[in-house]
């Protein structure tokens, strides 16, 4: 073998290891895309449940500041109540002397 073979044997192996090395760099890379949209796609769902618990923690705390007003609203009726009672009698006291 000469020289210009040797150099085209050299040659050719090198080529086929670059072509080697470029199909498993490609099948790699297609790997890390799909890990990267799987990715993508856990965030986009755990954002989705992040509102949604958000959405709902809001909604609760709606109806625990009402459920407290309708609390203070019979609290308050109550002591008029009983306010309007104890003025009846003190008109009454009053009344008798």
């Amino acid at each position: 073998m000469d020289a210009n073979e040797k150099t085209l044997t050299l040659f050719a192996t090198r080529v086929r290891q670059m072509i080697l090395q470029y199909k498993d760099t490609k099948q790699e890379n297609s790997e890390l895309y799909a890990m990267v949209d799987e990715r993508d796609a856990k965030i986009k769902e755990l954002e989705e449940k992040l509102a949604q618990a958000q959405h709902d923690y809001n909604s609760l705390k709606m109806v625990k500041m009402l459920e407290i007003t309708d609390g203070d609203m019979e609290n308050a009726q109550k002591r008029v109540s009983k306010l309007i009672r104890d003025l009846n009698k003190c008109i009454t006291l009053l009344s008798e002397k």
